[in-house]
């Protein structure tokens, strides 16, 4: 371990020696990728400093316990040794973490789409409820909320929504939303007051890059329509909403949100690249598969990852098994709780799986 980070603190310094560089300063292209790894690898190096400083404290302070002291100094260079000690340990632990190798995709925003599923009206309402909640945490995260598309129904639920998250490092926390999530609660369209399950799927995509997935213009049928609404004025009768098709992988994305053909064709390209990135990425990186095997989840938008229980105000992740009886602080987007556990879960898989390597 120790050989990997004094390898991380040598590529730090040189860093430095090229980002000081004329040449490097004057390639916008270069100062942006050696700006970026530096970033990236900054917090392993000052950690890496402090342990090596605090292991050469402790060795100092072992050392004065070996000369003559009188009894009150010998007890102060003991509580400094006992308090090194812990320091050091939690310092070891935290590079052992910072070593992980990181998801690429971590630091991009993130585009999230939520389905009604099982249950008709009320998995529509139900995926209403999980748009809303990941809105007022974005907001507590200081991210900006963006709609690309939406299918919304009469008594205000969807049975599609699209939205982008932009904001640093959103998509490492989102991701762990993928897969299917499950409400028990008596509906607002159920007069009997019978409690219903329901379910609604959410899918988490990186935003993609042009430079990271390459799409020709040839490769893409481009259909526009008028929208549709829910009547009066919320119907465009011009052809604003546009579909398209990537022809290699049958991936078709709509999106009438905007007044504007343009802009619905900007937003809907952004969607499709973020697919079609997903579904290679899936393909060809056996890597990322086995991570999403892992104990948070395969990521699998069919796999139930939580339970939301109203009668009960009771949230389960099913994935770490996690009980939280706070789903009215929930639903308000106080995720903070089960995407912090998942988070620990996930680096605690991953560390015991480079330790097995």
């Amino acid at each position: 371990m120790f050989d990997r980070l004094q390898a991380v603190e040598d590529r730090y310094e040189k860093l430095n020696e090229l980002l000081s560089d004329p040449d490097i300063v004057n390639d916008p292209k270069k100062l942006r990728d050696y700006s970026k790894e530096q970033s990236n690898i900054q917090d392993t190096v000052l950690t890496y400093r402090e342990y090596k400083e605090t292991k050469e404290q402790l060795q100092d302070a072992k050392a004065m316990l070996e000369e003559k002291l009188d009894a009150d100094m010998r007890e102060m260079v003991k509580e400094e040794v006992n308090g090194l000690s812990s320091n050091l340990e939690e310092l070891e632990a935290r590079l052992k973490i910072l070593l992980i190798p990181k998801d690429p995709n971590d630091d991009k925003n993130v585009i999230m789409e939520v389905r009604g599923a099982a249950g008709g009206e009320e998995a529509a309402l139900f995926a209403g409820t999980l748009y809303r909640m990941y809105t007022r945490y974005a907001e507590s995260q200081g991210w900006k909320v963006e709609v690309m598309d939406a299918n919304p129904t009469g008594l205000g639920g969807y049975k599609e929504i699209i939205f982008m998250i932009n904001g640093e490092g959103a998509y490492s926390k989102m991701k762990f939303e993928n897969g299917a999530h499950r409400v028990q609660r008596v509906p607002e369209t159920e007069s009997g007051g019978r409690i219903h399950t329901s379910t609604a799927t959410v899918a988490c995509l990186p935003e993609a890059e042009e430079v990271e997935v390459e799409i020709h213009d040839k490769d893409i049928r481009f259909d526009a329509f008028a929208s549709s609404g829910a009547g009066g004025q919320s119907v465009n009768t011009t052809m604003s909403a546009v579909r398209l098709t990537h022809i290699p992988t049958g991936i078709v994305v709509s999106c009438q949100d905007e007044k504007s053909q343009h802009k619905n064709k900007d937003k809907a390209m952004k969607v499709l690249r973020a697919r079609v990135y997903d579904k290679f990425q899936q393909e060809a990186q056996a890597e990322y598969d086995e991570v999403r095997k892992s104990a948070v989840g395969t990521g699998d938008r069919s796999e139930r990852i939580r339970t939301y229980n109203f009668p009960q105000n009771r949230v389960t992740d099913h994935r770490i098994g996690l009980t939280i009886q706070k789903l009215d602080q929930i639903i308000e987007g106080k995720l903070d709780e089960i995407i912090d556990a998942l988070i620990v879960e996930d680096q605690s898989s991953r560390l015991e799986a480079a330790s097995d390597v």
